[in-house]
């Protein structure tokens, strides 16, 4: 390397040193040269070409916030099983009242219907929503594809299937979701209405309903492990 070349790259290092200082020191240049920002080209993460540093930012956010839903889909998905463990020593009648509360009070589900399978009960005590039916209830045949398939199903209903969840009233409501609650609807089904024919409709994610199914579920049967 010659004399000329070596100050000629040492004059370029103090150049980038400058201008690396400068825009340290003011680093709304960009906010005032947009256009500059946007012709600045950087390689891609994954090799290839190059892209923009707006576009490498804008990457970098994206991972950030993958990362961070992944995160949260872990810890939400511990809680769940955690909530399942203790949700199993809660007595059925207290399970029962604490499902009714928090219909109505956490997730505004006023039109609810809690259909239990097995010996019928005139139990005074049973909360207003919860209907005890033996197994060879006829308005049980018309629920035998959604027990079948053991999934939530959201959309429209048939008029004798809302009357027989929510009384006359349920003539009135545009839309449900039916929960069918333990393996294949073996304890009975959980279901949800509302006079908005789009609040449950069928294209909507059940992922939500599954999970609330486990936990009725598991609390109805806490009376038999506890």
């Amino acid at each position: 390397m010659t004399t000329r070349e070596a100050r000629g790259l040492a004059a370029a290092d103090s150049e980038e040193e400058s201008i690396a200082g400068y825009l340290q020191r003011h680093p709304e240049f960009f906010e005032r040269h947009q256009a500059v920002l946007a012709r600045l080209k950087l390689p891609h993460a994954r090799g290839g070409s190059t892209i923009s540093l707006v576009e490498r930012q804008i990457e970098g956010k994206l991972a950030e916030l993958v990362r961070v839903a992944r995160a949260n889909d872990a810890i939400s998905e511990r809680l769940h099983r955690f909530t399942r463990r203790l949700l199993r020593v809660v007595p059925r009648a207290e399970a029962l009242a604490r499902i009714d509360a928090g219909l109505r009070e956490d997730f505004d589900a006023f039109h609810a219907a809690l259909v239990l399978i097995g010996a019928a009960s005139a139990d005074p005590l049973l909360p207003r929503f919860v209907r005890q039916v033996p197994a060879d209830d006829p308005n049980l045949k018309s629920f035998e594809s959604l027990f079948a398939s053991g999934k939530p199903r959201c959309g429209q209903a048939r008029d004798s299937q809302r009357e027989f969840l929510f009384g006359p009233e349920g003539l009135e409501l545009g839309s449900v979701a039916l929960v069918p609650l333990g393996e294949k609807g073996s304890l009975g089904l959980l279901a949800l209405g509302s006079p908005d024919r789009d609040r449950f409709h069928p294209g909507m994610s059940t992922e939500f309903l599954a999970r609330l199914a486990e936990l009725v579920s598991d609390a109805l049967r806490g009376e038999r492990s506890g």
